[in-house]
């Protein structure tokens, strides 16, 4: 249970830190934790399984791949919450 808390807080740090660079937007901080939540389980569950099958276009892509899969989740999340807000994919 501490180890999963722990992963929250670092990814609501995340999240917190990369929300003014890359343009996304909350409008509260408890909206702000909800996402990372579920960002959290998309990231532990979801995931995994898209790394599996898109691992021939991540081999050839050399793993620039990954960032287009951290989109998606970023994207999937942005589409399930509405107070988070996902500017574009690309």
């Amino acid at each position: 249970m501490r180890h999963f808390i722990f992963r929250w807080a670092i990814t609501t740090f995340a999240v917190f830190v990369a929300a003014p660079i890359v343009g996304l937007s909350y409008s509260s901080f408890a909206c702000l934790l909800g996402a990372s939540l579920l960002l959290g389980i998309a990231n532990a569950f979801v995931r995994p399984i898209l790394l599996i099958l898109s691992a021939p276009l991540i081999l050839f892509s050399l793993g620039f791949f990954i960032l287009v899969v951290n989109g998606l989740m970023l994207l999937i999340v942005g589409q399930i919450i509405p107070c988070f807000r996902v500017p574009g994919f690309w």
